[in-house]
């Protein structure tokens, strides 16, 4: 069981929602496609992008602080993504997600290919949010993303995204 009380994902079910989500990155957002950013792995609960360092390189040969954000920013969206899209399936509208706020945490710095890792968080309760997503026509989540290994991550990033049904959303508005 994830932590939305789901069964895990198959295997081939979780790499055909990563092959779809590399379009959708490629296509909606296309910095990603820029920097090398590619869906990792996916098990229901987590994600994880990879990013080769070379195309994301700062003048200290270390990875660009910018990269590390957009890849983090990326891991939470997609798993944002991810949850949403399975929903839809069981007939859940359609649903858009912005950035709305968030914090990061340069602790060391990345001279590797990296990972961000965006894990579903045990205080995020899915159907929650799919209940304001519906009553409301919007929901915000936030969700903590983590590059590098996780006894000592190289960033940390907390981000507050809104979902919303809507084509130009009031960020601030409470839901």
């Amino acid at each position: 069981m994830n932590d939305n009380g789901e069964p895990g994902i198959p295997t081939d079910a979780a790499s055909a929602l990563l092959e779809e989500l590399q379009a959708v990155l490629a296509h909606e957002i296309p910095a990603s496609k820029a920097l090398g950013i590619r869906p990792l792995r996916y098990d229901g609960t987590q994600l994880a992008l990879a990013a080769p360092l070379a195309p994301n390189l700062n003048h200290k040969q270390t990875a660009f602080g910018g990269s590390l954000y957009c890849a983090a920013v990326l891991a939470g969206w997609g798993l944002l993504h991810l949850f949403l899209r399975r929903r839809l399936e069981r007939g859940h509208p359609h649903a858009h997600i912005v950035i709305q706020q968030a914090d990061i945490d340069y602790r060391h710095p990345v001279n590797t290919d990296f990972e961000a890792v965006c894990r579903w968080p045990a205080h995020v309760d899915g159907e929650r949010l799919l209940r304001m997503l519906a009553r409301h026509g919007r929901a915000r989540a936030e969700l903590d993303v983590y590059i590098g290994p996780d006894s000592e991550p190289a960033v940390i990033f907390r981000g507050r995204y809104v979902i919303h049904t809507g084509t130009s959303p009031d960020l601030h508005a409470a839901p």
